[in-house]
């Protein structure tokens, strides 16, 4: 009887350290209590937008126009750089510096083809708006090398409470070759001071030869980004292959896994890896499977929606619709859709005046107004 009572307590206390199953968390439809309105109309791919001092939308198309929407009335903006418009590629990301009334500067990525070799890669820029013409433009980074490949440039901007600038640029269809790899651009976020200097205690800035921008690597394509309204952390989703789009925390110097690890597998079906855990390498917040193809991402912060507040949104490009994901901490505690069925969601974002804002393809930009 004791060597019975022994081996079922042995078993209790193995089964208890062992490592828990990832709990799905069935995803919902919210009662709608509230109405989208079109703010935007007749854009193609809205991959941008931010807002100016004035309450006026800067707007971004994948094709490479840059608009300046105000009053109703919608201004191509001039001296925007040439776009190396391929696939995934194109004017990308833009933001506003944190203290932008004081100094007036632009942050954009988009696809460029300068430098050597064929094709394009991800580059950043600042720059200044003056007379509906973009001025004082200076590249502060330009990923290489170029390639004629039009997968994944990511590319989202954020910045930080202590305004170091992060953006992302993802692995451009080399899964194999660029995001395990510190030496080479690709499959990374990183980090600079807002001038574009490398701050001195990036993780990689005394590995010879690595990419000394570099704040984590190991990632695949992120194309959401936004700063949690209480810690201060970096969020970002990114794209999984068939499968395995994740949600992570930015932290310096992490291994996110791809594509070692990874609950996605590839387009074929075939499995293009056995494992989802490996030590040294993170665990996503959470992951979705079958995938959502995430594209966009906020907090939501403000009273004007109570019930979401402090929680994420997140647009799917696949399915057509905005998705609440509810958190306690860290933690996913439920999911629901929002804005169903309203196209293509590219892009959504909190505007300053505290409506929740989404860039759909093929329409224009919408905005979620409580009743």
């Amino acid at each position: 009887m004791k060597s019975l009572y022994l081996l079922a307590l042995i078993t209790l206390l193995f089964s208890c350290n062992a490592p828990q199953k990832k709990k799905d968390v069935a995803l919902n439809t919210e009662t709608r209590d509230y109405s989208i309105e079109t703010v935007v109309e007749d854009l193609s791919n809205p991959w941008g937008m931010t807002w100016l001092p004035d309450g006026s939308i800067l707007i971004t198309e994948k094709s490479g126009e840059l608009i300046h929407f105000k009053n109703g009335t919608k201004t191509n903006i001039a001296n925007v750089p040439e776009v190396y418009n391929r696939g995934q590629g194109g004017l990308l990301d833009i933001e506003v510096h944190p203290d932008y009334k004081n100094n007036g500067w632009l942050y954009i990525t988009y696809a460029s083809s300068e430098g050597e070799g064929s094709g394009g890669n991800t580059a950043l820029i600042r720059c200044k708006l003056q007379d509906n013409s973009l001025v004082d433009i200076e590249q502060l980074y330009k990923a290489t090398p170029n390639t004629t490949r039009g997968q994944h440039f990511g590319s989202r901007i954020e910045f930080d409470n202590d305004g170091y600038l992060y953006f992302s640029i993802g692995e451009r269809g080399a899964r194999d070759v660029n995001p395990q790899d510190i030496t080479r651009d690709g499959g990374k976020i990183y980090r600079l001071y807002d001038d574009g200097r490398i701050p001195e205690d990036n993780p990689f800035v005394d590995v010879k030869d690595a990419k000394t921008a570099i704040y984590t690597y190991g990632n695949r394509n992120p194309q959401g980004m936004d700063k949690h309204p209480q810690t201060g952390e970096i969020w970002i989703h990114e794209h999984g292959p068939k499968g395995g789009d994740e949600i992570n925390i930015v932290k310096k110097g992490i291994n996110y896994g791809w594509p070692v690890i990874s609950y996605g597998i590839n387009y074929s079906g075939s499995k293009f890896t056995e494992i989802t855990k490996k030590e040294g390498m993170e665990q996503p917040v959470y992951y979705w499977t079958p995938s959502i193809a995430p594209c966009g991402m906020t907090f939501v912060t403000g009273n004007k929606y109570p019930d979401w507040k402090n929680h994420l949104l997140v647009g799917s490009l696949k399915f057509n619709y905005v998705e609440l994901v509810k958190l306690e901490g860290n933690k996913v505690i439920d999911r629901q859709k929002i804005a169903e069925d309203v196209g293509r969601v590219r892009n959504v974002k909190q505007g300053p005046d505290g409506y929740i804002y989404i860039g759909i393809e093929g329409q224009g930009i919408v905005k979620i107004v409580p009743n």
